[in-house]
C-alpha cells in the first residue's frame, strides 16, 4: 500500500479549491492508493461522463486501517473533551467555509438538484457543531447509594473503532451523523463510503485533516464494501457499527456482527404513509406531498410512497397534487431543477416495473409513468390514483420519483393502512382536529411522525425507525450512546 501524494479527480466540477477533489482514500493520515489498476469508475448519472477513478481497497487494506484507528483510539480518547470539541467545531467551520464547492461535488457525484446539495451541506455541518458541544458534556452521573459508606456513579466511556458505513443518496449527511457523534464520544472511526458516491466523503477527510482529526482517528475506506466492509465485521477490534442502506443489507450486517458482539445503529428502508384527513388545509398538504415525495427526486428513505386521502377530498387532491406534479422541471442537478436523475438504471428500472404493476391492476396514471428524454436514468415525475392495496408500489420501497394515491372511509382503515408495512421510519399525518392528530400519533408504528409539515429532522432530533427500519438513533445526545460502554463504579474511601 503506497502513500503518494495524490492527484485531484480531475473529471469533478472546477471547485475553488481543488484539493477537495479527492481520487485516494485516506488511512492513518495519508492518501492510499490502491494496488495496480486497483479503481472505482465514480460517473456523473445526468450525463454518465466519468469524474474520477478512485482507489478501490481491499480487504488487507481495510484491516490496516482498523489497525490506524485502533492504535490512535487511547490518545484520543484521553483528550480533553474540550480539545475534541475544538476540533470538531473547525471541522463545522470549514464546511460552512468550502459549502459551494462541497454542494457542486455532491450534485456532480449523485445528481441531486444543486441547492438541494447546498442543504445537505447546511444539514451535515449542523451535526458536527452540535456533537462539538455534546462532546463538553460527558455524563458522568451521581446515583444515590443503595450502600452505607459507598458511592455510586455511573461513567459513559467510548467503545473503541467504530465503523461507519454510509449511502449513495446523502453522502455527507449520513458521514458527519455518525462521525459527529462516534468522534465526540471518543471513539475513532473507520468509515466506507458508498462506491457510488466517494468523493464527498474523501472531500470531509480532506477538511478533517485541515481541522486538526490526529493521524489514524478517521479513516476513509473506497472499494467494494462487501470486501472492505466484511474485514471489519469479522475484527474484534471494530466495536460499533452504524450502517445506512437498505433493510436486506442491515440484516447481512446483523448476522454478520454476532460473532463478535459489535454494537449496531442500522437506518434501514422506509415505507412512509402520507395521510390526509377531510379538513386537512388542502393547499398546505399539496405543497408538503409535493415535498415529500421528490425531494433527492424521491431517492430517500423518509420519500412519501404511500398516499392516504380521505374520501370527501380525494378526487380534490388527486387533481391539484397531479397538476402540481406535471409542473416539476427535470434535468441535470447543475442546472438545479425540481427533479434530477436517478442513481443507476436499476433504480429506473424499478421505477418502470412498479408502474406497469400498478396499472395492470387497475390504478389510473394521472402524468408520467415513462423514462425521461432528459437521459438514460431520469424518470418523468409520475402519478398513481385509485392504486390497489396488492399493487408492488403499496409495499416495496419506491426510491423514486412515483407516488402512489388510495382513498379511505374511516380513520381506523387510515391507520390499519398506514401500519400495514414491515417498515416504520416515518408518517406524515395532515389533519387539524387536535384530538385526531394525538389518537394518529400514538396508533401510527412509526419512529418519526410529521404533522402538517414534511421536514423534521435535524442535529438535536434522535432519527430512527421501528420495525424493519432499523435500531437505535442517530442525531441528538441518543446519538452518542452506540459508541460509549457504561461502567458502573462503587467506591469505598476506607
Amino acid at each position: 500500500m503506497t502513500k503518494p501524494t495524490p492527484p485531484p479527480a480531475n473529471g469533478l466540477p472546477v471547485l475553488s479549491r481543488p484539493e477537495l477533489a479527492r481520487s485516494f482514500a485516506y488511512v492513518g493520515g495519508a492518501w492510499v492508493a490502491g494496488g495496480a489498476n486497483a479503481t472505482l469508475a465514480v460517473t456523473d448519472p445526468a450525463t454518465g461522463a466519468k469524474l474520477a477513478d478512485v482507489a478501490r481497497l481491499n480487504a488487507a487494506d481495510s484491516r490496516r486501517a482498523v489497525d490506524a484507528a485502533h492504535d490512535a483510539f487511547p490518545a484520543w480518547a484521553g483528550l480533553l473533551p474540550q480539545d475534541r470539541s475544538a476540533i470538531l467545531r473547525r471541522w463545522f467551520e470549514l464546511m460552512i467555509e468550502h459549502r459551494e464547492d462541497l454542494a457542486r461535488i455532491m450534485t456532480t457525484e449523485q445528481g441531486k438538484p444543486i441547492s438541494e446539495s447546498r442543504g445537505e451541506i447546511d444539514y451535515a455541518a449542523a451535526f458536527l457543531e452540535f456533537y462539538a458541544e455534546e462532546a463538553r458534556r460527558p455524563n458522568i452521573e451521581g446515583v444515590t447509594s443503595h450502600l452505607p459508606d459507598a458511592e455510586v456513579e455511573i461513567w459513559r466511556e467510548p467503545v473503541g473503532v467504530a465503523a461507519l458505513v454510509t449511502p449513495w443518496n446523502f453522502p455527507s449527511a449520513m458521514l458527519t451523523r455518525k462521525a459527529g457523534a462516534a468522534l465526540a464520544a471518543g471513539c475513532t472511526v473507520v468509515a466506507h463510503p458508498s462506491a457510488e458516491t466517494p468523493c464527498s466523503a474523501l472531500a470531509l477527510a480532506e477538511l478533517g485533516e485541515r481541522a486538526g482529526l490526529p493521524a489514524g482517528v478517521f479513516n476513509v475506506v473506497t472499494g467494494d464494501a462487501p470486501e472492505v466492509v466484511g474485514a471489519w465485521m469479522d475484527d474484534a477490534r471494530v466495536r460499533a457499527v452504524s450502517f445506512t442502506g437498505s433493510t436486506e443489507i442491515g440484516r447481512l450486517l446483523y448476522r454478520q456482527g454476532a460473532d463478535t458482539i459489535k454494537r449496531l445503529v442500522l437506518e434501514l428502508g422506509g415505507h412512509a404513509p402520507f395521510l390526509i384527513f377531510e379538513d386537512a388545509d388542502m393547499e398546505r398538504a399539496v405543497s408538503e406531498a409535493i415535498k415529500a415525495k421528490f425531494a433527492t427526486s424521491g431517492q430517500d428513505c423518509l420519500g412519501a410512497n404511500r398516499f392516504l386521502v380521505a374520501r370527501g377530498v380525494y378526487d380534490a387532491f388527486c387533481t391539484r397534487f397531479a397538476e402540481a406534479t406535471k409542473a416539476l422541471s427535470v434535468g441535470p442537478g447543475m442546472d438545479d431543477p425540481d427533479i434530477g436523475p436517478l442513481m443507476n438504471e436499476a433504480a429506473v428500472a424499478k421505477q418502470e416495473e412498479q408502474v406497469a404493476d400498478a396499472v395492470a391492476r387497475g390504478a389510473r396514471l394521472l402524468c408520467g409513468g415513462k423514462r425521461h428524454v432528459a437521459g438514460p436514468l431520469f424518470f418523468q415525475p409520475t402519478v398513481l390514483a385509485d392504486v390497489p392495496p396488492d399493487a408492488r408500489i403499496m409495499h416495496e420501497e419506491t426510491f423514486g420519483p412515483v407516488a402512489a394515491i388510495a382513498a379511505f372511509d374511516t380513520e381506523a382503515e387510515a391507520i390499519a393502512r398506514a401500519n400495514d408495512t414491515e417498515y416504520g421510519l416515518v408518517a406524515y399525518l395532515h389533519t387539524q382536529d387536535p384530538r385526531r392528530i394525538y389518537r394518529a400519533s400514538r396508533a401510527l408504528q412509526f419512529g418519526m411522525v410529521a404533522v402538517n409539515r414534511t421536514k423534521v429532522t435535524g442535529a438535536p432530533i434522535p432519527f430512527g425507525g421501528m420495525k424493519q427500519s432499523g435500531i437505535g438513533r442517530e442525531g441528538s445526545r441518543l446519538g452518542m450512546e452506540a459508541f460509549t460502554d457504561v461502567k458502573y463504579v462503587c467506591r469505598d474511601w476506607a
